[in-house]
């Protein structure tokens, strides 16, 4: 439980009443009862209405609204607000300023625009999360505080080429190791003093906005240490916190597959993850599902906070559509099915102005209930009431986990060649959806998860192979576990370094190939996976496409060969014998079709089985279990009434109360939560 002051799952989102006179507040409140609202997250964007000046601080508000929130039965997440600091700490202290990729000093204006490595803003952030947590950490109302807000991007600026270098003198102890790491001697790079060392941007050794480089090395480590920067922010102000209260639990919202950060290294320092849902209305649901997997994962399966989505629509996007009638709901649901417990929303009341005014809220501008999001999302709220202690808490199992990492993600992206078509993320999805689509319930995990309670584990395009970890993965399959792989894996080591010896590296002992060459074709250039003998499902042909390795067995079984080309009949799919387990390697990117009937077969010879004897496509289901209660969450994504076969299994559904078996209907864009 995230807090036991409240023990359901927290119903609300960003509230920002400094935006509007006081008379408007109480209109809020009583609105705020009708809807269910149980959570309001204060303070994100308000440190220049806090700190006028430099030395001088006004809470008075602040107390204002949090008394009068939680005398109408509101809690609070209490951000530290400094997510975009003061007009005039730009102006006296230029350095808090960043310097974008072009090496072109910011003005002040928009957020996100704080240097990490500025001294004075790591100084005043500091100070007024210290002197917030002095002054509320005895507050009732206060059930969780909320750091910054949404950290991201980079900044080139000579404190921060400063602070680089004693980064990697940290990491690297010398710059002998550096020269090595960087392999430096290509094209004449070699470094004899700390200082000759530069951020790798447009002025340097990168182009496009950072999607090239000449050198591998030194933009994998820049964007290492730009993502340990911001977390040294994060962590200066939840130690300011943690200074005054021991309890209260402290996070801050990420972005789920987002590029910059490597979450699973900011999960260690938060007490419980929080992320920003904010799928488009041509975002594949189980990208969606994957992506709360994911944030579910970052702290080994505990539940996280859905911190924002929208109730309606967003702002940012070229086409900004409402979300139809159920879908805020349906999606609330997906969240808690796949481990959140709080759904909360931005935004509270929409703003009158800037940039944020036509992004969706629960009180629109008309400014009454009687709307039909308002509506909506009071009908959740009170179904959240009646229904949320009896599955809060309650954890997702799996026995199947997919790999994703996010340096390795980073040396994918920065590779020169062979193929801008090759996209880590897609490819990982591509796995997750043959899952999804089956219904079989996955963990997203990163590389130092131990790997003991699962009984397959994917590791789709593990280009980067961490020190330590062929070791993991051999121990897993010696002892009966199943590994599948991919092309271009086992290509490097975490200095982005090719291992020599042969592709895959490290890997080719456990998956018992070799690979003699890649070729990179235009993606609607296809080939064939030709299985020569049935393979449960699988038979015939299928297509694959964007990279094709070449590659010979060393003791592995050919399942599969290449059906054109001049690689024509060279293996494509093989399975190895290592211990007591296997690994799979799949030589190519592969159609739908092929990776559902693989690992249908795999999930079958491992005796996995999905929640449901059978569901129309669409029909989404993951389960949560608590205390040995299983709560099945069923969602229908269709535009029409679909169905499912629960077989013999008798259940009754919490919301409606009406009791299943069988066959059973769904209408479109609903949800059941189905006990036993």
């Amino acid at each position: 439980m995230i807090n036991e002051k409240l023990p359901k799952v927290w119903y609300g989102g960003d509230y920002n009443p400094e935006q509007w006179d006081k008379h408007v507040w109480d209109e809020d409140l009583r609105m705020f009862d009708l809807a269910g609202i149980d959570v309001a997250t204060i303070n994100v964007f308000s440190w220049a209405l806090s700190q006028p000046d430099e030395d001088t601080y006004n809470f008075e508000w602040l107390d204002e609204i949090i008394e009068k929130l939680y005398k109408n039965n509101v809690y609070i997440c209490l951000a530290t607000s400094t997510g975009a600091h003061p007009a005039w700490m730009a102006k006296k202290y230029p350095d808090v300023l960043r310097v974008d990729f072009e090496g072109r000093k910011r003005k002040f204006g928009g957020r996100h625009n704080s240097c990490p490595s500025s001294p004075t803003y790591r100084k005043y952030a500091e100070r007024i999360a210290d002197k917030l947590a002095e002054r509320y950490k005895d507050h009732p109302a206060i059930l969780i505080w909320h750091i910054s807000n949404e950290y991201g991007g980079y900044c080139y600026c000579e404190n921060c080429a400063k602070n680089f270098r004693e980064w990697l003198q940290d990491r690297y102890k010398t710059l002998q190791a550096v020269n090595k790491a960087w392999n430096t001697r290509f094209w004449g790079h070699t470094f004899y003093a700390w200082d000759e060392v530069v951020p790798p941007n447009i002025l340097s050794e990168e182009w496009q906005g950072g999607k090239n480089t000449n050198f591998q090395g030194i933009s994998l480590d820049y964007r290492r240490f730009q993502s340990d920067s911001l977390l040294d922010c994060y962590k200066l102000e939840r130690n300011a916190i943690r200074k005054y209260t021991q309890e209260t639990p402290i996070t801050t919202n990420l972005m789920g597959f987002y590029p910059e950060l490597d979450y699973f290294k900011w999960a260690k320092e938060m007490d419980v993850v929080s992320w920003d849902n904010y799928p488009s209305l041509d975002t594949p649901v189980s990208f969606t599902a994957m992506t709360h997997d994911l944030m579910r994962g970052l702290k080994s399966g505990q539940p996280f906070m859905l911190m924002e989505q929208t109730p309606s629509q967003q702002n940012w996007q070229a086409y900004n559509s409402l979300k139809r009638p159920g879908v805020m709901s349906l999606w609330s649901y997906q969240a808690i099915a796949r481990g959140a417990d709080t759904v909360m929303f931005f935004q509270l009341r929409r703003s009158i102005g800037a940039t944020e005014k036509y992004h969706g809220a629960v009180i629109e501008h008309v400014g009454h209930e009687h709307t039909r999001v308002f509506k909506e999302s009071a009908e959740l709220g009170n179904e959240l009431i009646q229904l949320s202690d009896d599955f809060l808490d309650a954890r997702v199992k799996s026995k199947i986990a997919i790999v994703f990492d996010w340096e390795n993600r980073w040396a994918i992206d920065l590779s020169s060649g062979p193929s801008v078509a090759l996209d880590y993320v897609k490819e990982v999805h591509k796995y997750y959806d043959a899952l999804y689509e089956q219904n079989i319930q996955v963990d997203m995990i990163g590389v130092e998860k131990d790997l003991s309670d699962y009984e397959i584990v994917i590791a789709p395009v593990l280009y980067m192979v961490k020190q330590g970890y062929t070791k993991k993965l051999e121990s897993f399959v010696k002892s009966g576990g199943t590994f599948i792989s991919t092309f271009f894996s086992g290509i490097v080591n975490e200095n982005d370094l090719v291992t020599l010896g042969g592709y895959p590296g490290e890997l080719r002992e456990l998956l018992g190939i070799w690979s003699e060459e890649i070729d990179a074709l235009d993606p609607k250039l296809k080939n064939q996976i030709v299985m020569e003998e049935t393979w449960g499902g699988l038979k015939g042909e299928y297509e694959c496409n964007i990279l094709f390795d070449l590659i010979h067995s060393e003791g592995a079984e050919v399942l599969a060969t290449y059906g054109s080309d001049f690689y024509k009949g060279m293996p494509v799919v093989t399975k190895n014998k290592f211990g007591k387990g296997n690994a799979f390697y799949i030589a190519s990117s592969p159609d739908q079709a092929f990776l559902r009937g693989l690992l249908a077969n795999l999930c079958t010879e491992r005796e996995i089985e999905p929640h449901v004897i059978s569901a129309d496509s669409g029909v989404e289901i993951s389960e949560r279990i608590k205390e040995g209660v299983s709560y099945l969450f069923v969602m229908n994504h269709n535009d029409k009434i679909s169905t499912f076969d629960l077989g013999e299994k008798e259940t009754r559904d919490l919301i409606s109360g009406i009791s299943f078996t069988g066959n059973v209907s769904i209408d479109s864009k609903s949800v059941m939560i189905l006990v036993n």
